[in-house]
């Protein structure tokens, strides 16, 4: 919120963001919905992700994330970059 980011990426045509890092249920969460809302197409790599606890990251991931994103995995979502 308040980067330049979002006019970064427009700029450079870019509807995807793939999100992964710290406190899946807060920060990646927080991060997707902004995106999401921005009409990005949005990809969380769930393995690249975490939590303090593990039942948080696996709540934010099956329940919330799929609502808003497409959740793979790091190798799935490699692997569709390289097509």
């Amino acid at each position: 919120f308040g980067a330049e980011l979002d006019l970064q990426l427009r700029r450079r045509r870019c509807e995807t963001v793939v999100i992964c890092g710290v406190a899946t249920n807060l920060g990646v969460e927080a991060t997707a919905r902004a995106a999401f809302d921005l009409n990005y197409n949005v990809v969380i790599a769930a393995d690249a992700c975490g939590s303090v606890a593990p039942g948080l990251h696996e709540f934010a991931v099956d329940n919330i994330l799929p609502r808003i994103a497409r959740v793979r995995r790091t190798a799935e979502v490699i692997e569709a970059l390289r097509v």
